[in-house]
C-alpha cells in the first residue's frame, strides 16, 4: 500500500514552545504555504482513502487541499506533552524534562506520552491501516507522527529521527505491506 503522509503547515507558536497536542493556531501564512502544499500534493494523487489528525492544523489543510471530509483518527495526532504542553522547555524546572532529554524514547512527559508510546499508537494505526482495502491512502498528520510511519516502514532508523523531520507543509511517501 501507498500511503502519503503530509504534515501540516507552520504554527504560529513562539520558538521553545512545547505544543505537542495543543490545539494551536496556524501563522497568517496558511494560505500561502497550503497552496504549495496541494500543489505538490498533485503528483501523488489519486487517493483511495484519507485520514486526519483531529487537530485543526491538519484538518485545516486536508480541508485546503480538497478533503473536508477526510476520516479523523485520535491515532494519529502528536506526541502528547501532557502537563509540559504550552511551556516553554527553557526554563521548565520539571526535573522529568531532563531524564526525557536523556531518554526521550522512554522516558514520557510528566502527564504525557515517550517518544515510544507515540511510535506504539501510531504502528497500531499503520497495522489496521494495511488490512484495509486500499492501495493508495494520505494521512494529514504531525512531525513526530510522519516520523514514527517513516521508522514503521523502515525508510528511517531510530537514530536518525529527529534529523529526518520533515518540514511544515512537507510531503513523504512509504509503502506498506499487507498482512
Amino acid at each position: 500500500m501507498e500511503v502519503t503522509l503530509i504534515r501540516h503547515t507552520s504554527v504560529d507558536v513562539a520558538p521553545g514552545i512545547c505544543y505537542g497536542q495543543t490545539d494551536v493556531p496556524l501563522k497568517p501564512t496558511f494560505e500561502q504555504e497550503a497552496a504549495v502544499t496541494a500543489e505538490n500534493l498533485k503528483a501523488y494523487l489519486p487517493f483511495d482513502h484519507v485520514y486526519t489528525s483531529p487537530l485543526t492544523r491538519c484538518v485545516r489543510l486536508a480541508t485546503y487541499c480538497g478533503y473536508p471530509d477526510a476520516e479523523r483518527d485520535k491515532r494519529i495526532m502528536e506526541i502528547n506533552f501532557g502537563e509540559w504542553e504550552m511551556k516553554p522547555f527553557d526554563g521548565n524546572d520539571d526535573p522529568r524534562l531532563q531524564e526525557w532529554y536523556a531518554d526521550y524514547l522512554n522516558v514520557a512527559a510528566t502527564g504525557g506520552e515517550s517518544f515510544m508510546m507515540l511510535y506504539q499508537r501510531v504502528s497500531g494505526f499503520l497495522n489496521e491501516l494495511k488490512n484495509m482495502p486500499y492501495e493508495r491512502v494520505a494521512i494529514f498528520a504531525h512531525g513526530g507522527v510522519l516520523i514514527c510511519a517513516q521508522i514503521y516502514a523502515s525508510t528511517l532508523k531510530w537514530e536518525e529521527a529527529f534529523g529526518a523531520l520533515t518540514p511544515y507543509g512537507g510531503i513523504v511517501r512509504i509503502h506498506i505491506g499487507k498482512e
